[in-house]
């Protein structure tokens, strides 16, 4: 493997066009007056795609990143044959986020999470002393988890307490991970207020969620290796969006790749969905508002307790800002919709029967809405469909696999209290390092 050159690039605010240096962890542009995205603008127009060995690098001359870290794997795209068959679709392809050998997907954590992870990871300085704070509801938390473990960087996550179950790993973390828990009940939301209360702390800092222009060009990689392996940019883009950071990135994916000139001019009609009833950005885009409309807390956590999916469930999503979820869908034609529990399911149960692999709930609502699509007759079934399957082969490598799993011990209860939270995470990383894992 030749030696790996920093990616270059500047950024540019949504908002007002204004290009400008990357000095540091920049989430924004400090002249801006409204809130937006910035993007990176790559110093390289045309994709050069690595040898495979390279992972999810094999696309870093659009990944904002200094460095290689080790272990990443990048999204396997193939062309169905059986659900395609199903469905009467002539060009379905799926670009797969898990772990399904037979085609070559091998992220071990079985979630796309981990193209954010590897990304967001691989912007900050080898040199970086301060510890980086996420949080999550699962399926990132792992992603990061493994990726901060495995290189030996500073990592402190936040977690809904009722969501550890989901904290398992092929061996006991790295010291260098930390993690902390409201009270059992709260949310995502809450895990997002706990997070913010540490950043407070002296040596901390925000990975920035969709903020952040590694975690997009991360999740990006799955539109790059769909068009690097189709040869042409899809017409028509699905997945289940709880955020919606994944669709947002890939827009902006699909705008590189029209400048890049080799692809097509055309852009994706994303069609992204949620799992009903936690639906607030399916409401807003029906209300034709770029405002999120009132949804209360109480509503939203019990919504959220019923769908399967609980990694869709992000009460404060990057919808209205420029540059946002709004802006994609208005710019692509695109539209949302709403898929229940038992769809999803059904959705799931398909998948595995008829491509031969288990998938997250997430992916299930995304396969669901396409299901939905077509048989509504909204689908050419000539087009060329790009399916994401952002989570998957869990069972499978459960099966292959001797796991560790996070424990209520390991956890590092916390009452939001400013006072609380700071004082107690800054010790955490005082102290030092006594046996294995957590």
């Amino acid at each position: 493997m030749e030696k790996f050159v920093p990616t270059s690039y500047t950024l540019e605010c949504v908002a007002t066009g204004r290009e400008f240096e990357d000095t540091g962890w920049m989430l924004s542009d400090p002249q801006c007056k409204e809130p937006s995205l910035i993007r990176a603008r790559y110093a390289k127009k045309q994709l050069e795609v690595k040898p495979a060995e390279w992972g999810l690098y094999r696309f870093a001359d659009w990944m904002p990143v200094r460095r290689m870290l080790q272990g990443s794997s990048a999204p396997v795209t193939y062309r169905s044959k059986g659900l395609a068959k199903h469905l009467g679709l002539e060009n379905l392809w799926i670009t797969f986020n898990g772990y399904y050998p037979a085609i070559g997907a091998t992220m071990t954590t079985c979630s796309f999470k981990e193209t954010e992870a590897y990304s967001v990871c691989g912007r900050a300085a080898a040199d970086e002393k301060r510890v980086l704070v996420v949080a999550s509801a699962g399926n990132t938390a792992r992603a990061f988890a493994k990726v901060c473990s495995d290189n030996n960087i500073k990592l402190l996550l936040s977690v809904p307490y009722d969501n550890i179950s989901a904290l398992w790993f092929e061996k006991p973390l790295n010291p260098c991970v930390k993690l902390i828990s409201c009270a059992a009940g709260g949310d995502y939301f809450d895990a997002i207020h706990l997070s913010d209360i540490a950043l407070k702390g002296d040596g901390f800092y925000a990975e920035g969620g969709a903020k952040n222009i590694a975690r997009r060009d991360g999740m990006a990689c799955t539109v790059l290796s769909a068009v690097t392996t189709i040869g042409r940019i899809p017409d028509y883009y699905f997945q289940a969006v709880g955020s919606g950071t994944g669709a947002i990135a890939a827009w902006e994916a699909n705008l590189r790749l029209i400048e890049d000139g080799r692809f097509g001019k055309n852009l994706m009609r994303l069609m992204v969905s949620q799992n009903a009833p936690f639906v607030p950005m399916y409401d807003a885009w029906q209300a034709s508002s770029r405002k999120m409309l009132p949804y209360a807390d109480d509503k939203a956590r019990r919504d959220a307790e019923i769908i399967d999916a609980k990694v869709l469930s992000n009460r404060k999503p990057p919808y209205s800002l420029a540059g946002g979820l709004y802006d994609a869908l208005k710019a692509t034609g695109g539209d949302v919709f709403a898929v229940t529990n038992p769809m999803a399911r059904k959705a799931r149960k398909l998948f595995k029967e008829l491509e031969g692999i288990d998938i997250y709930s997430a992916a299930g609502v995304a396969l669901a809405s396409l299901v939905n699509a077509v048989k509504a007759g909204r689908i050419d079934p000539q087009a060329t469909i790009m399916l994401n399957i952002t989570g998957g082969g869990e069972e499978h490598f459960k099966e292959h696999n001797d796991l560790w799993y996070l424990q209520p011990s390991h956890v590092f209860p916390l009452e939001p209290s400013v006072d609380d939270v700071v004082s107690k995470v800054e010790a955490l990383f005082r102290e030092p390092a006594t046996g294995e894992g957590l």
